[in-house]
């Protein structure tokens, strides 16, 4: 195998086991990236609405809760989750967010709309089989839209919110005629009953890593390219060509012409190879000249 062909083939195997590792760590570096840019947008959803919850909690609620007593229809802004889904609503109505979605997903609500799906209840079960778990994430299809989701367990955490979700006796007349007494009741204290959901988006954010990805691997591609036809191109002038004029020198020294010269060469080790060739052409040229000499004596 020629020289050329065997420094080609040793290019191509580096070319292509650059790319494989580059594209590898690229692609796992945009997708950890892409997975943080949604979680980021999702975890700032989740606090705003802890913060409208605690808002309705500690303003609203104690507003309301007298007019809630003597009100013959229920009030239902005085229910934090349901003030918090009601401003996610809002939000939604912008067009730019009308796929994010928030949920209250509990197994046994008072509002039949925060009611688990069979997803959700698989994260809520698993929230009950492992109490110091915090927050759970990951990827589903709704509707044929690819969302990250993010869910944070829920408990009732203070006695007095327990009048209205014990039994259907302790709860007041106005919330039992919106909502009925089949469901909602039965709480207890500190037992996680649902999950905080927040819905994000991610097929967009998820098409911008694999465009990038796509974009930089061409990049990196188009790099060791130029890289190998620079590389081929300098052993042609550099290297190659040389020792070609030089084997042609050679071969025509050893069929007896002697006037064929290996020319100036650069100082380098090509060039001491082609001047070791000369020394060899002058001695073997003396060498003739001195056995020709005997013969004609």
């Amino acid at each position: 195998m020629k020289i050329e062909n065997k420094v080609n083939s040793i290019l191509i195997i580096l070319f292509l086991l650059g790319i494989l590792i580059s594209g590898i760590a690229l692609s796992n570096v945009l997708q950890q990236k892409a997975q943080n840019e949604i979680n980021s947008k999702a975890s700032a959803l989740m606090t705003m609405n802890n913060s409208v919850r605690s808002y309705t909690n500690e303003r609203v609620g104690p507003l309301l809760s007298p007019q809630v007593e003597i009100q013959e229809n229920f009030i239902p802004e005085s229910i934090p989750s349901y003030s918090v889904r009601e401003v996610f609503e809002y939000f939604r109505n912008t067009p730019e967010y009308a796929n994010f979605f928030y949920k209250d997903a509990t197994l046994n609500p008072t509002n039949l709309r925060d009611k688990a799906d069979d997803f959700e209840t698989e994260i809520v079960n698993s929230f009950r089989q492992q109490p110091d778990k915090t927050s759970l994430s990951g990827f589903r299809t709704m509707s044929g839209i690819k969302l990250y989701y993010t869910a944070k367990p829920f408990a009732i955490k203070n006695e007095s919110c327990l009048r209205c979700h014990s039994i259907p006796e302790n709860a007041p007349k106005s919330q039992l005629k919106t909502y009925g007494s089949e469901h909602g009741f039965g709480w207890t204290l500190n037992d996680i009953l649902g999950v905080q959901i927040v819905y994000v988006p991610a097929e967009e954010i998820l098409e911008n890593a694999r465009d990038s990805f796509m974009l930089v691997t061409g990049i990196v591609a188009m790099v060791f390219t130029v890289v190998i036809i620079i590389i081929n191109l300098l052993l042609q002038r550099t290297v190659l060509r040389r020792i070609k004029r030089i084997a042609t020198v050679a071969e025509q020294v050893s069929v007896g012409n002697m006037d064929a010269n290996f020319g100036r060469q650069n100082k380098d080790e090509i060039g001491d190879l082609a001047e070791a060739f000369n020394r060899m052409k002058y001695s073997l040229e003396i060498a003739m000249n001195m056995l020709n000499r005997k013969k004609n004596n």
